[in-house]
């Protein structure tokens, strides 16, 4: 793997633990940040010592407060199609992972901050919080996947009142919208993310897995003949072949905790 820059990590207990460490720039997210988030989601893929991720940022100011403005101020049409696609990638394939992952929002999450605590499967957020995507302030619009992830989790009226003020909101809002999951006092954030990921980590990784790809489906439609429907059909009847689904029917039947194996 390359040697990383702008990112540190730390495996611990199952849990991949990926910080964002650019504190001086309240972590904003370069695209050289972008590739080594690209880099580590791929390494650590098919690792058995990782089952589940927390991702955060640095320090207790912010998750990410945007993209780095002066990497693209002078970007042509074409550069800037570029770097969205190169985003969506990355973003696509943290949200498409196999495994759980967490965002610790511990602070400002704007702009591509905000898109990629959305790309995670699920976010918990510190009580001083802040969510937005500013862009249109600068002329432009979201450029990695903010136009649906967020019409995806609050709905479309808020949405685009969001996307076209460009206005932020606190942790208590974006809890009452259903944009994060959770809201805790700082202290408490990464205990609590723990708690959440440990719970899941219990269960058969196997059928974690086929829920997040069922869900995806929902919105994307995963390359199934048909819907998305058809789709949880197939993957219902493929976990019937799994030593997961022995283990955890044998054990519901024995009255035991079950010990899954992920295969």
């Amino acid at each position: 793997m390359m040697q990383l820059e702008n990112l540190t990590t730390e495996i611990k207990g199952n849990i991949l633990y990926i910080t964002i460490n650019r504190p001086k720039n309240l972590n904003a997210l370069n695209i050289k940040t972008i590739v080594e988030l690209d880099e580590v989601f791929e390494e650590y893929m098919y690792n058995d010592d990782v089952k589940g991720v927390i991702l955060t940022g640095a320090g207790e100011k912010s998750f990410v407060a945007g993209a780095d403005i002066s990497e693209f101020a002078d970007f042509t049409p074409a550069q800037g199609k570029t770097m969205s696609e190169n985003g969506h990638d990355t973003f696509d394939k943290i949200e498409n992972y196999t495994k759980p992952v967490i965002a610790a929002v511990n602070g400002y999450a704007l702009g591509g901050g905000c898109e990629l605590a959305m790309a995670c499967h699920l976010r918990v957020a510190s009580e001083n919080a802040i969510f937005g995507q500013p862009e249109v302030n600068l002329g432009i619009i979201p450029g990695y996947g903010g136009t649906q992830r967020l019409v995806e989790l609050i709905g479309k009226g808020k949405a685009l009142e969001l996307l076209m003020t460009g206005d932020s909101i606190n942790a208590a809002m974006a809890k009452e919208l259903g944009l994060v999951n959770h809201v805790v006092a700082q202290a408490d954030l990464m205990a609590k993310c723990e708690e959440i990921l440990n719970k899941i980590m219990s269960k058969g990784p196997v059928a974690v897995a086929k829920v997040i790809q069922c869900v995806n489906a929902h919105y994307r439609g995963g390359g199934y003949v048909g819907d998305s429907y058809q789709g949880e059909i197939t993957q219902f009847g493929q976990c019937m072949e799994t030593e997961d689904f022995v283990e955890g029917t044998s054990a519901f039947l024995e009255k035991r905790k079950p010990e899954f194996k992920g295969k």
